[in-house]
């Protein structure tokens, strides 16, 4: 292949991929309720915490709302990457993948316009959370520069994975499935992790898992970057975590893809 068909053929593929995107961002648009389930949510978790379980919870310096948002931030944003299991799920129970695979279009265009939506629809629910936050009183002092360090982290995370839900939802039959198959996978991570309590409030057994699972190294990064605490090793370890979660999981999904299609 010469270097002229080598870059045509990228532009086409990247094409293809802006144009999936921009079709299942349309699809939230002309129907919202998912976007609008998908912000109550977190809503509904920062004023739960913020006013009935914070005079409860121990932190180890500050006010617990500074040490619950950025938490909900990243779990939120894991939520969100939910979505491509159950969108990717939808596509094939309604035959659109099939039909997607016999136009002529790139093959990883699918996939990979799926993520990145998912990723624009993060972005949307990270800014409505954020003023929130600011609503019930988070007052980040790490700085402008360092809070937007702290969202490029996190929506990168949840990037890398969504390409293990994108396998969930390939694998699955149906959106509800998918969706049910990934709560037994989120709920420990996300709940058993620093984003609502300090993890040496947890029981001794519990520790281990919590300090050193992904999330809570995530949530500990973006918190350190939003409060302008030390950050220590913890971004190093959360791009670490994610890089690899990205290069089993990707494989994984784009093999299981050609399987479904």
């Amino acid at each position: 292949m010469t270097t002229e068909n080598y870059v045509s053929e990228l532009r086409w593929t990247l094409s293809d991929i802006a144009t999936i995107a921009r079709r299942n961002i349309l699809t939230l648009v002309r129907i919202p309720t998912s976007l609008v389930f998908a912000i109550i949510q977190p809503i509904m978790f920062v004023l739960l915490f913020r006013y009935v379980f914070s005079g409860s919870i121990n932190i180890p310096a500050g006010t617990y709302v500074n040490y619950l948002i950025p938490g909900i931030l990243v779990q939120t944003t894991i939520f969100g990457a939910v979505g491509t299991a159950i969108g990717l799920a939808e596509d094939l129970q309604r035959g659109l993948i099939e039909r997607f695979r016999a136009l002529p279009m790139a093959r990883s265009a699918v996939l990979a316009g799926r993520t990145i939506s998912d990723v624009l629809r993060n972005i949307m629910i990270v800014v409505v959370i954020t003023g929130v936050g600011f609503a019930v009183g988070f007052r980040p002092h790490g700085g402008f520069f360092p809070y937007i360090e702290a969202c490029l982290l996190m929506l990168l995370f949840a990037y890398c994975l969504s390409w293990g839900f994108a396998f969930i939802g390939l694998a699955a039959p149906n959106s509800e499935t998918a969706q049910a198959m990934t709560f037994p996978l989120i709920f420990p991570l996300t709940f058993a992790s620093s984003i609502f309590v300090a993890i040496n409030n947890m029981p001794g057994w519990l520790q281990v898992f919590a300090r050193n699972q992904p999330v809570s190294q995530a949530a500990n990064a973006v918190r350190a970057l939003m409060l302008g605490y030390p950050v220590g090793n913890s971004v190093w370890v959360t791009l670490l975590w994610a890089a690899g979660a990205l290069i089993l999981l990707a494989p994984l999904a784009t093999r299981r893809y050609r399987q479904a299609a």
